[in-house]
């Protein structure tokens, strides 16, 4: 399977970033490592998750680390998987955080939940808006330069102060984002498409869009108010219960058909078509969803497939 290059780092993915979330939440351990093991056994290496998932469930979260890091030593294979995992994020104990003493703290009991000498990929997770962008590059300096962290990216960070961060970076010789982790689909495209590409563009940020199958509504599975009961994600989907989502996912139908493929595929095919996407974070909870997973970066579509997406999502 053909690599992706993340940025200017000398990391290389495959096409899917599986999101971790789901593990400790919807998924015990033994599930997850099912899931898991399929994951690379299908040829895949990219594992994203973030130290406070999932905290909606205890309050504090750190069971996807713990989890991952079980099955990475179970496993013996730290060196043939890139993981991804984030800091700054809120729980019931604190608010959102990117101070430099709440990343030193954090990386090292995500290394312990891991189970890892290092991090591959190491998010702001949310911005806290408060603390000086020199302060938490400075935090992410000491940590790359202690081998605990290798790259690190930025996820949901405003347009502004990515722009700063960049800024700073460069003028003080301090570590620069290499990635850019956006909320981006085929039904959330403005946002992104706006305020985000351009930077992309101008900083060469390799693309690892979250959310990529719209909690599922992308996935066809929930076409009425009667269908947001078959899941935990359900209630969250029933926002794209509209004329305009509707009409994407006939056209999702439509595409899906013409290539004998499931409107999962093709959203993430769709995803991967567009400039600076590297690879789309999703989930899976069972072997069926893994299976629309894998299909997407075999699927080409063509310039009609694209036309007819891009005409029903935008605006």
């Amino acid at each position: 399977m053909k690599k992706i290059k993340i940025g200017t780092s000398d990391l290389e993915v495959a096409p899917i970033n599986f999101g971790g979330n789901v593990f400790g939440w919807t998924l015990n351990e033994a599930e997850s490592f099912a899931i898991l093991d399929a994951f690379v056994e299908a040829g895949f290496n990219f594992i994203d998750t973030a130290d406070t998932y999932a905290w909606w469930v205890n309050g504090t979260g750190g069971q996807s680390e713990t989890i991952i890091g079980n099955w990475l030593k179970s496993r013996g294979n730290r060196s043939r998987v890139v993981i991804a995992t984030k800091v700054g994020s809120e729980t019931k104990e604190h608010g959102f955080d990117i101070s430099k003493p709440h990343i030193l703290r954090s990386v090292d009991e995500s290394l312990k939940r891991l189970q890892t000498d290092y991090i591959d990929l190491y998010y702001t997770h949310y911005d806290d808006n408060e603390t000086p962008v020199e302060e938490t590059l400075s935090a992410y300096d000491e940590v790359i330069k202690a081998g605990k962290v290798r790259y690190v990216a930025a996820s949901n960070v405003p347009p502004a102060r990515l722009t700063e961060s960049f800024e700073v970076a460069e003028k003080e010789g301090l570590p620069r984002y290499v990635a850019l982790q956006p909320h981006y689909n085929l039904v959330e495209r403005a946002g992104y498409e706006t305020d985000y590409a351009p930077l992309a563009e101008k900083y060469g940020l390799t693309v690892f869009p979250y959310w990529a199958l719209a909690a599922g509504f992308l996935t066809g599975k929930y076409r009425s108010e009667a269908d947001l009961g078959k899941s935990v994600r359900g209630g969250g989907v029933k926002k794209y219960l509209n004329p305009k989502g509707l009409a994407i996912l006939e056209a999702l139908d439509n595409v899906a058909a013409k290539h004998r493929s499931t409107p999962g595929a093709v959203s993430l095919a769709w995803l991967l078509a567009q400039p600076h996407v590297g690879a789309p974070i999703v989930s899976a909870t069972s072997r069926q969803q893994l299976d629309t997973i894998f299909a997407a970066p075999t699927l080409a579509l063509d310039r009609e497939d694209l036309e007819q997406l891009d005409t029903v999502s935008k605006g």
